[in-house]
Parts: C-alpha cells; structure tokens; sequence
C-alpha cells in the first residue's frame, strides 16, 4: 500500500474543477486500496506534507501554483515523488507564449502570434503597433491571457474597435496576452501516457461555436468522440505532432496536447500543451485512456507508479 497526498483545489481560478479531479482521483486511488491523504492546497501545504509523509504527491492542482512548476519546486525540495512533469516543463507548458516559441524553434506548426506584457503597452507604446498586428493576422483575431487554462479570459475580436476591450480583459487575468491568428475548424485532444500516444478525442460544443470553460466542464454541453473520426493520415499526424511537443517541452508521465484542425486547408496546428489534464467526468485524458482500454483506475495507478520510478 502506497501514501499518495492528492493535491487539489488551490487558489486559482480553476479551484473547482481542481477540486472535482482531486475527489474523483482519491475515490480511483481508495478503490486500488492506497492510503490516501487529502489536501486542499494553502498556506499550510508544506507542514501537511511533511506530517503526512506520503510516499509520493499526485498534483491535481489546475492553474496558478499547479500547472506552472511552483508546487513542484516545493516537492522537490522535500523529496517527494509526484506526478506529472517536472518543475521545467510545468514552466514552459503553463505560459502559452514561451510553449508557442518552443514549437516554432522546433518547427511545430501553431497559429501566428503576437505577445506583449504590461510594460510593452504601459512603456513602449505597443499599442501604437496593434494596426500592423492586425494587418498580419487579420480578423477575427483570438485575444488570450498567457498563463491561463481552461479556455479562462479567452475573447474574439472581429474588428479593431473590439481589440481593446479584448486585451483589457485577457490582462485581468494575468500580466501576460497573446493575440493569436483564428484557425477556424475541429478541436481535438491528443493525450500522452509515458511517451504513448492515446486516441484522438474530439470535443464538440452543442451550443457554442467555441470550446469554451462551460463547455468543457457542464455535462451535456459538449458531445466528445473518441476515437475522433478522421481519415488515418490525419490521426497519425495529429498523434505525431502531439508526441513531438512532448518531447520539445520535456513532459513526463502524463500530458494533453490541444490541436485545430483547419477547415479550409484540412492541416493540423498545435495550439498549447496541458501539464496537468483534468481528471473530471468530462476530462479528455480519461477518455482517451478509456478508449484506448485504460480504465480511470488503472490510469491512476499508472500515473502514481510512473511517479516512483
């Protein structure tokens, strides 16, 4: 029997579905007969850690403090195996526009984009440069934060007058935006488990033309296909680039690599890669896992043997 702290729940705007992985992750882990320590990720984590002495740390942690190598900085200092990747990929996946960079060094296809901080609009004047940024990418042009999840302070501006409202919100979310080219088409998932890719999902939102946060945590407002139904050239390139970003960002044990498919010229772009994919009944890594014959315990129990080799 095995110690595993699940760490959930947090202070980031995606305590929620943090919380919701973490219940589902520690009911997987009783049923395989674990010891399971439960922590609602504050002040007190490193104390709770240390009086618990888990053998090793699942990270169900989403967002700010999970997803971007802060909590794996602490349990490396404290010896404690965990889940997931390291604290240098957590990095590099969580901010949108350091993964985009990586791919495109590495020949990744992704969307064009421009970035910008707080201090390139407040100092530099980057506003003065938004009519030839929009020139280059042309509308509607994807307004989001950098070091977001969960489709979170996303915004479309079809226009330039819509821009700036765009970029106000994308910066309540963080310090950080990318205003992205739209790729109009097919949202599809490609999970990674220990450097085998699993089926292709696709996410297909009932009411909405985008992949938004409701739609992809409230049962019934996105349908999923998984396998998703593609010719075999295209699964084989979309699993190809996912294993690609994998390698580029440095992941371990387990990742989701986000993808569009094109309408118009049927190619296939990477849009961002998750560290730490949900674990929530709607979660795509579950389902993936589940098609390709990994049940939800069995994928848990990988994940935490993974951890401790």
């Amino acid at each position: 029997m095995t110690r595993v702290a699940v760490l959930k729940g947090g202070r980031s705007l995606e305590r929620q579905v943090s919380l919701k992985s973490g219940a589902r992750v520690q009911d997987a882990l009783h049923r395989l007969g674990h010891d399971v320590v439960a922590i609602d990720v504050g002040h007190d984590l490193v104390r709770r850690l240390l009086e618990s002495a888990p053998d090793v740390a699942f990270v169900a942690l989403h967002g700010r403090d999970g997803e971007d190598g802060t909590v794996q900085e602490l349990l490396e200092a404290l010896g404690i195996p965990y889940t997931g990747s390291g604290v240098s990929a957590c990095i590099r996946c969580a901010d949108k526009v350091i993964a985009k960079n990586h791919m495109l060094d590495a020949g990744i296809p992704t969307p064009e984009f421009f970035a910008f901080n707080e201090t390139a609009f407040k100092e530099l004047g980057a506003a003065d440069a938004l009519p030839a940024i929009e020139e280059r990418l042309g509308f509607p042009i994807v307004v989001k934060p950098a070091g977001q999840g969960s489709a979170l302070g996303i915004k479309f501006a079809d226009a330039s007058k819509d821009v700036p409202g765009a970029l106000v919100a994308a910066f309540s979310y963080g310090d950080k935006v990318l205003l992205e080219r739209l790729v109009r088409g097919r949202d599809l998932a490609v999970s990674v488990l220990d450097g085998e890719v699993l089926p292709v999902v696709e996410a297909m939102p009932t009411d909405e033309e985008f992949y938004d946060f409701e739609a992809r945590y409230e049962i019934g407002r996105t349908q999923f296909v998984c396998p998703a139904e593609l010719p075999d050239e295209v699964t084989a390139r979309a699993q190809e680039l996912a294993l690609q970003v994998w390698d580029v960002l440095g992941c371990r044990g387990f990742a989701r690599v986000d993808l569009m498919l094109c309408t118009q010229s049927n190619e296939l772009t990477v849009l961002e890669a998750n560290a730490i994919p949900g674990m929530t009944e709607t979660s795509l890594l579950p389902m993936s896992a589940d098609a390709a014959g990994i049940g939800f315990d069995a994928l848990i129990e990988r994940i935490v043997e993974l951890a401790r080799l």
